[in-house]
């Protein structure tokens, strides 16, 4: 019987060998601003109603306004669907309270 080497071609490990035809794709930071995916400039809270329903009231503040408030984004963090929903609901609560 013939002895066989201990390394095979098979097994053999080589390098990796990057592909010229991929490209990579680059991943950008899409900055500051109140739209999903990009950080949140500042935090932005709203102010929940005193009389315990816990509703949202009032227009988004970007400093806590005291009493019961719910922080809808901190400062720095991504903003999400939910976030965007949130603020574009404040905004059509005081659209509809300068109608009115």
């Amino acid at each position: 019987m013939a002895a066989r080497s201990s390394k095979s071609p098979e097994l053999e490990q080589t390098p990796e060998q990057p592909n010229p035809a991929v490209v990579p794709t680059r991943q950008y930071d899409a900055g500051e601003g109140w739209q999903v995916g990009q950080t949140a400039p500042q935090d932005a809270f709203r102010k929940l109603d005193a009389a315990g329903t816990g509703e949202p009231t009032g227009p988004v503040v970007h400093s806590h306004p005291g009493g019961y408030a719910r922080q809808i984004v901190a400062k720095g963090q991504v903003v999400t669907e939910g976030v965007r929903r949130e603020l574009d609901a404040a905004e059509a609560s005081a659209a509809e309270g300068e109608q009115g």
